[in-house]
């Protein structure tokens, strides 16, 4: 279970990373960065109930 919260962690950074190099476009693409953040809050939304989860059986 860790590897997969620590998988999911630089899942969730990486699409910070291309989320902050499409803002910085002099063009960004708003359908792009809408995936990315939908995205993004669904890693984030899964690494919550993983630790929810987790603390639960703790």
């Amino acid at each position: 279970m860790m590897a997969r919260l620590y998988r999911l962690t630089e899942i969730h950074q990486k699409i910070d990373e291309h989320l902050r190099l499409e803002q910085r476009k002099r063009a960004p693409d708003s359908l792009e960065m809408t995936r990315l953040k939908r995205l993004k809050l669904r890693i984030k939304d899964r690494i919550q109930w993983m630790l929810a989860r987790r603390a639960a059986t703790a």
